[in-house]
């Protein structure tokens, strides 16, 4: 690279997003001197959270930022508002000659005026919910993929140029065997562990509908036990008397409640857990990098055969009725080989593996395109 590039891997959303480019920013520091790499957040939470990670992963030459301005971290609960976050910084991050982020409100910098950085686009899940496939992904210079399943559908559908999108694996998965296992939750009795792991979408997620009734069926039976970690934006902003709601759930003896710490993350309840409970969140893919039973729950009574959308559906049975949950969870275990091998075909065609880490070759990725770039 004829002369030293500078490039920002840049946080603007909550921690989870973290886990999907970090171990890229460590292995761009690591194996190319020539490039400085940069990590910007937008809380000192939120980058102390970054740099706890990097400590636990011996450290690499990485300057953290704080991006300001403070009064945009005032404005009420959670990560503050992106789309004035970047218009803050826009002139700061105009000098980079990379911004890299796991999600797709950093398009915004195009439409406000900012050209010179390439934009590469991480991803943050490997899902098939249709929300991420989306007009936004047209703007990055790189958009990465996880596996053929995503790519071959952001280049069918016309969202991204097949010369623009880098099919590099799964860097989470990196990072996740790279760091000591977390504790698992303890419970009383001895069970097989569900993992209620609903959205926030709010019409898929199974959460307004049905999340009650879940949660009351695990309270009054002795057979399983429950982690209740749903995804971390369902929580996000709410208060402490509508999380002290589920004060008596996280006290019962055979329930784990986790609204959105640092083990919602970090893959400790996927990795954990015997089934997976849940709806339209890409989490599924990582419980089943090792194939376990599934249930999924059908609260908005959607048309899901044959929709990619719901390609995930396929690796379980599917609950139309919350009445049935009990019988629901007793079928996805007592079929679970009915479903293995369409769930090994899934994570085969989600996940891209060889034998360089995912991590290596998205830094690497970046590298070339911005050797291009010079």
């Amino acid at each position: 690279m004829a002369a030293a590039k500078r490039v920002c891997f840049l946080y603007i959303a909550q921690h989870h997003q973290v886990w999907h480019s970090l171990s890229v920013a460590v292995a761009m520091a690591r194996r190319w001197p020539g490039v400085k790499v940069e990590i910007a957040a937008t809380t000192p939470d939120l980058l102390a959270y970054v740099e706890s990670l990097l400590a636990d992963l011996g450290g690499a030459p990485i300057e953290l930022v704080l991006l300001p301005p403070a009064w945009l971290r005032s404005l009420g609960r959670g990560a503050p508002p992106k789309a004035p976050m970047l218009i803050a910084n826009a002139l700061r991050l105009s000098r980079y000659d990379a911004v890299i982020t796991p999600e797709r409100t950093t398009a915004l910098l195009r439409r406000i005026g900012v050209r010179h950085p390439i934009l590469v686009y991480t991803q943050h899940g490997a899902g098939d919910r249709e929300g991420p496939f989306e007009p936004r992904l047209k703007v990055f210079d790189i958009v990465m993929a996880a596996g053929r399943k995503q790519r071959d559908r952001m280049v069918g559908e016309g969202w991204v140029k097949a010369e623009d999108c880098a099919m590099v694996g799964y860097p989470k998965f990196d990072l996740v065997d790279e760091l000591p296992p977390r504790p698992t939750p303890h419970f009383d009795r001895e069970g097989p562990v569900v993992l209620y792991n609903p959205h926030f979408h709010a019409q898929l997620g199974s959460w307004p509908k049905w999340g009650r009734q879940v949660l009351d069926y695990f309270a009054g039976n002795d057979r399983y036990n429950l982690v209740f970690a749903p995804h971390i934006r369902l929580f996000e902003t709410a208060s402490m008397e509508e999380r002290a709601a589920f004060k008596t759930f996280a006290e019962h003896p055979r329930i784990h409640v986790d609204l959105g710490g640092p083990a919602a993350a970090d893959m400790t309840y996927t990795r954990s857990a015997d089934l997976y409970l849940g709806d339209v969140s890409s989490q599924v893919y990582e419980f089943l990098r090792t194939p376990k039973p599934c249930l999924f729950l059908n609260s908005s009574g959607a048309a899901w055969c044959g929709d990619p959308s719901f390609h995930h559906w396929l690796y379980g049975p599917v609950l139309e009725r919350i009445e049935d949950l009990g019988d629901g969870l007793d079928q996805a275990f007592a079929t679970h080989e009915d479903y293995r091998q369409t769930q090994a075909w899934g994570i085969d065609e989600t996940f891209d593996v060889s034998n360089t880490s995912a991590s290596v070759r998205a830094a690497r990725a970046i590298v070339d395109r911005l050797e291009r770039a010079a």
